[in-house]
């Protein structure tokens, strides 16, 4: 289990990540989205040790990080600025990561390069963006991590390889109980993908949630009423409710609401509405609604693509 508290890195006057607090259980796959800067990849260099913390502590089952090359061996890490071997090819890069992790498979690292169909005799230098990613991603998944690191996971992919790159993933979490940490700038790309999803903005940790429970707590709300609630009555015709968002249309309400689906409805059908509907968010949505319950302005914070 890895373990973030009170997680601060400072450079300078700049403060990268803000007392973080939070559990990563083993064998999950975690995602952490969030605009530029907002202390994604600093997270990945703190657990993986590169940066060492200012003010509070990661663990992984208790044990510090910083200089533990014990677990370090334990991790594949694909930062967002990848670094090959000067004129190498990947069949190079996979000899210098067999000589490093002693569970690195040969036999694995032929199977990816097939599925990815990539050249390994072939420099690296002429690889174009997309090819360089999925080079460092076979590297890393054939070193058979107990975690895996991968900072912006999808950069450059097509959306053929991204759906690889998230079967394959998926494949060691659930058959070698692997660990995955993906960070993206797109809460599309890992809305299908992850256990959880955690929320960073200006380094601090904003939101994180069990993506279950994200899309099932919050719902949309259409109802209307005959009569005087289209001149007179407003949200008060509402009071009990966790609503997070109101507008008024005429007759028709359009509702954010958090809690309990039945019981909401229930609700809301005891005051006789002629027409009522419940509708599910996008987890685009949800964050966006969540993010402006918080104060948050949305727009400043994620880039969807």
């Amino acid at each position: 289990m890895i373990k973030a508290e009170n997680l601060t890195k400072v450079f300078g006057d700049y403060k990268a990540l803000n007392n973080i607090s939070c559990t990563i259980e083993e064998g999950c796959i975690y995602g952490m989205v969030g605009s530029n800067g907002a202390g994604k990849s600093t997270f990945l260099r703190l657990l993986t040790g590169i940066y060492k913390a200012d003010n509070g502590t990661i663990t992984i089952d208790g044990n510090n990080i910083y200089e533990n090359t014990e677990l370090k061996s334990q991790m594949a890490f694909v930062p967002d600025e990848l670094y090959f071997l000067n004129s190498s090819s990947m069949d190079r890069m996979a000899k210098l990561y067999m000589s490093l992790y002693k569970d690195f498979s040969a036999e694995r690292y032929e199977h990816l390069k097939e599925s990815f169909k990539l050249d390994g005799k072939k420099n690296m230098n002429t690889f174009s963006k997309g090819m360089k990613r999925q080079a460092a991603t076979i590297l890393a998944l054939s070193c058979r991590p107990k975690y895996l690191l991968l900072d912006e996971t999808f950069d450059g992919l097509d959306p053929v390889m991204r759906n690889l790159v998230k079967t394959i993933v998926c494949q060691d979490v659930i058959d070698r109980k692997a660990t995955a940490i993906l960070t993206s700038h797109s809460l599309r790309e890992l809305e299908d993908t992850c256990d959880q999803l955690a929320l960073l903005h200006k380094g601090g940790l904003v939101l994180e949630s069990d993506i279950s429970n994200l899309k099932t707590s919050l719902f949309k709300v259409q109802v209307a009423f005959t009569g005087e609630f289209a001149h007179t009555y407003g949200k008060e015709i509402f009071e009990g409710l966790d609503m997070l968002h109101y507008t008024k249309h005429g007759s028709v309400a359009n509702i954010i609401v958090r809690g309990d689906r039945n019981e909401v409805t229930a609700k809301i059908q005891a005051k006789n509405p002629v027409i009522l509907d419940i509708l599910p968010l996008t987890l685009e949505e949800v964050f966006t609604y969540e993010m402006e319950a918080l104060g948050y302005c949305f727009d400043d914070v994620l880039i969807n693509d």
